[in-house]
């Protein structure tokens, strides 16, 4: 039978903020080029497959107060590489991640004289989009390691991570690491993510371009003993 699921359900996180509280749509776009090879003496069109490319969409709730929705969104035109990760089943572990890169393209506010003041958004990825599992959405007080999740097969082309600390009140350093195993048993560090420091949220993206096993898990190391959260999504690169 087909598994199903509602909405509502869905987290976006942009760059160091959960915007999941002010949004109430998300859509990713993914498009490929099918390039003509059609030759004289034809009596079909034929084509190969060309590049890939990608787009999201982000509307919701205008809330102007200091670091809100519009402070955000309206603050990322002019910026690059924003760092997009959608998880469309929710935060649980292993659950479906749609992981992108991009440039934002489009912001706009909507003000109907009968209804709420609105906001919508388009980014362009820069890479492409493409889809993983959720490995890890947590608070934690402390150090850390998840339990890992299971991609189903090496991931021969590498891998795409993405971090989002979103709240942090720790003050001390904190290193998030990615760890991959063939055996779920033994793991080995496969992707380091630039030490976060003091009480600083954070987004940050790395590639792996080597060949990736397919049991990946997380560890965050932290001398501190108060709260932060982060979200640590990967996907095929």
């Amino acid at each position: 039978m087909p598994t199903f699921r509602h909405g509502k359900r869905t987290a976006v996180f942009l760059n160091a903020t959960d915007m999941s509280p002010y949004l109430n749509d998300a859509t990713v776009t993914r498009e490929i080029e099918a390039n003509d090879t059609t030759t004289f003496g034809s009596t079909s069109r034929s084509y190969i497959v060309g590049m890939d490319d990608g787009g999201l969409s982000l509307s919701g709730m205008f809330d102007g107060t200091a670091n809100a929705s519009d402070a955000i969104l309206s603050g990322q035109i002019l910026q690059e590489d924003s760092v997009l990760t959608i998880l469309p089943e929710g935060t649980a572990q292993a659950s479906r991640a749609i992981l992108a890169q991009g440039d934002m393209t489009a912001y706009e506010v909507s003000m109907p004289v009968a209804d709420v003041v609105a906001i919508s958004s388009a980014f362009q990825a820069d890479g492409g989009v493409r889809q993983g599992f959720n490995l890890d959405t947590t608070t934690r007080t402390a150090s850390g390691t998840a339990t890992s999740v299971d991609f189903g097969s090496t991931l021969s082309n590498g891998a795409i991570f993405h971090l989002h600390v979103t709240s942090n009140t720790n003050g001390s350093a904190t290193t998030f690491k990615v760890q991959d195993s063939s055996n779920n048993s033994s793991f080995s560090d496969v992707a380091t993510f630039t030490t976060v420091n003091g009480s600083a949220t954070t987004s940050q993206r790395t590639v792996v371009s080597t060949s990736v096993n397919r049991y990946l898990r997380t560890v965050a190391t932290t001398g501190g003993t108060a709260a932060y959260s982060y979200n640590i999504s990967a996907a095929r690169r």
